[in-house]
């Protein structure tokens, strides 16, 4: 046989190309089967955040259907900086080549989680809800989505709230600040300067040995207390006069009785001896 002569055909030979065309077929399929899964993933986990987002009171359903965004939002409403999440995807793809991306991801399944928490205590859920969220995400967004929950920010605030890094102090137009900024419950502030061990403070001042002060100074003396006016009731009204004496009323003068008329005559007497005149 010739050195550069085709090695026989072998059975053995036959049934590679196969396996490999499978082999194709398989990675082709698997990767739409991948493509798949992570589209309905991420709608079915957009349309959840946007449901929690609208019981929180959140401004713009589009905040949810933008990736990463959304989560960032999601940490907001938990108590949790957004910018940690951010700081972990950023982490897990710079060492990804160094083989180190998963401490990336660890700090974004860690603060997401934190955030769970808050936000399923807002949503009167318990503690341990949150192990179904770091096993199931998906199902537990589905269930605080769409269950009777109402939102209630008014919860003791986060154990990190004081903390410079896990600490929310972002405030972003439309989505609402949370109360929880202030410093977690039994926190004392600390006491203020004190000083070191054995400090002794200076003296106040001394006069000097065989210091007499200037007699005959006498302290002004305190001026009285003020009196408080004494109460004088007002004066009683003078007593009202008698009315002044009404004038007679004028009366006409009496009528004067009428004259009466005089007494008529006597007849003159006749004469002596005569007879009357008839």
């Amino acid at each position: 046989m010739r050195p550069d002569a085709a090695p026989p055909q072998t059975e053995e030979n036959m049934n590679t190309y196969p396996d490999s065309g499978a082999l194709v077929a398989a990675a082709v399929i698997a990767g739409f089967l991948g493509l798949l899964f992570g589209v309905a993933a991420y709608v079915l986990s957009s349309w959840f955040l946007m449901k929690i987002f609208q019981k929180a009171g959140v401004q713009g359903a589009w905040r949810a259907w933008v990736p990463v965004y959304n989560f960032m939002v999601f940490s907001k409403l938990g108590d949790v900086s957004p910018w940690v999440p951010l700081i972990g995807w950023g982490a897990a793809i710079i060492l990804a080549p160094l083989g180190l991306g998963f401490l990336g991801g660890l700090l974004v399944v860690a603060s997401t989680a934190m955030a769970a928490w808050r936000v399923g205590l807002k949503l009167q859920k318990d503690t341990p809800w949150v192990v179904l969220y770091v096993l199931l995400g998906i199902v537990w967004l589905g269930i605080n989505a769409f269950d009777k929950s109402v939102w209630n920010p008014a919860i003791p605030p986060a154990s990190w709230a004081s903390n410079g890094f896990f600490g929310d102090r972002t405030v972003w137009e439309g989505v609402p600040v949370q109360p929880s900024a202030a410093p977690p419950a039994g926190y004392q502030p600390q006491a203020g300067y004190q000083p070191p061990a054995g400090y002794q403070p200076p003296a106040g001042y001394q006069p000097p040995a065989g210091y007499q002060p200037p007699a005959g100074y006498q302290p002004p003396a305190a001026p009285p207390a003020a009196q408080p006016p004494t109460y004088q009731p007002p004066a009683a009204p003078p007593a009202a006069q008698p009315p002044a004496a009404q004038p007679p009323t004028y009366q006409p003068p009496a009528v004067p009785p009428a004259p009466e008329p005089p007494a008529a005559p006597e007849a003159p007497g006749a004469p002596d001896g005569g007879e009357p005149r008839v």
